[in-house]
């Protein structure tokens, strides 16, 4: 079973991130599951999403979880939540930063410290703001996801998720292909 806990601020996409990825999933044929724990109901409040995808049907309905993914799509939490909660030495991280250098970031977060090879990083929020023109990082990290997972390829799973975004204006739809795009691009 593949787990995913995304680390966000509420406002940042991570709910419809985390629903958007469950719905293209299920598209597959997958079992799917999305769902959120907000501490504080307010925008700016520290958050985090779930998603469960899976061949067989999914029976637990828990929180709890040994994520394959860690999405911290707010800079800040990667210091400040425990992202490394529940996980394995095969984890994989997907960490928006403004850092470049993977290792100076590792350095700040001794949790990091032995994972290198399972973090990857990249700028969500810059990439949002250029591409979207606003700071929701959300698809950014699921474009970010899509390469390092292999789960779709990525011109399918942009079909797919723009038919989900469904009500949108057609620019804001291709504003976030492009997001996911460029962070299929970057993410190193």
């Amino acid at each position: 079973m593949l787990e995913i806990r995304w680390h966000s601020r509420a406002g940042q996409g991570a709910v419809t991130g985390a629903k958007g990825l469950a719905t293209v999933a299920a598209e597959t044929g997958k079992e799917v599951q999305a769902f959120s724990f907000y501490g504080s109901a307010k925008r700016g409040a520290a958050m985090t999403a779930y998603n469960r995808i899976d061949d067989n049907k999914i029976l637990n309905h828990e929180r709890y979880m040994c994520p394959s993914y860690v999405f911290v799509i707010d800079p800040a939490l990667a210091y400040t939540d425990n992202i490394t909660l529940d996980c394995d030495e095969n984890t994989k991280y997907i960490i928006t930063t403004h850092l470049t250098d993977k290792k100076e970031l590792i350095s700040l977060i001794p949790a990091l410290q032995g994972k290198e090879d399972n973090v990857f990083i990249l700028d969500c929020l810059k990439i949002a703001k250029e591409t979207i023109g606003r700071p929701i990082p959300n698809t950014p990290a699921l474009g970010a996801f899509i390469k390092l997972s292999g789960m779709l390829d990525i011109e399918d799973f942009k079909v797919a998720l723009k038919k989900t975004l469904g009500k949108l204006p057609e620019k804001i739809k291709e504003a976030n292909m492009l997001a996911i795009q460029r962070a299929y691009d970057e993410v190193k």
